[in-house]
Parts: structure tokens; C-alpha cells; sequence
């Protein structure tokens, strides 16, 4: 995966964020698929305001993996809806 610096950080707009928090607090980032990747491995480790946030963040994330071809175990943490 290519680290975003700083710089490459700032040009993404929000839609870029699996979740942004009410502080406008940017987190896993969906820019490519690496980050993607990456995302579905920290989804369970984030801190979200809501359930309703963290499932708008899970369906963020299983689209993003959609959109790059990426596969998505049934049994994948991320795969589950937020009870």
C-alpha cells in the first residue's frame, strides 16, 4: 500500500473516508485498493460515535471493495451488519 502523506491526504475529500466523525476527523481512507485493504484489517480496531455510524462506515468500505474488484469473505468481520 502507498502511504498518503500529508499532502495527498489533504486532496481527498470526504467521500475518500470510510468514516468521518463529528469533528470532521478523517479515517480509513478508500483512495486505491491497498487502503481498501487496509481499512477492512482496522475497521474493528476504529472508535465510531454510533452503531449507525459504524455501519455506514462498514457499507462505505464493502462498496469501496466492490469497486476494486476486491473479495469480501462471508465470515470477514467487515461482512457483518452492526448489531
Amino acid at each position: 500500500m502507498p502511504e498518503l502523506d500529508p499532502r495527498d491526504r489533504a486532496r481527498l475529500s470526504r467521500r475518500d473516508f470510510a468514516y468521518v466523525d463529528r469533528d470532521a476527523g478523517e479515517h480509513l481512507p478508500l483512495n486505491d485498493a491497498g487502503h481498501v485493504r487496509n481499512a477492512m484489517a482496522r475497521w474493528n480496531q476504529t472508535d465510531f460515535e454510533s452503531r449507525a455510524a459504524r455501519e455506514r462506515a462498514r457499507e462505505r468500505i464493502l462498496a469501496a471493495a466492490s469497486k476494486y474488484g476486491i473479495e469480501v469473505a462471508e465470515d470477514d468481520r467487515v461482512a457483518r451488519p452492526v448489531r
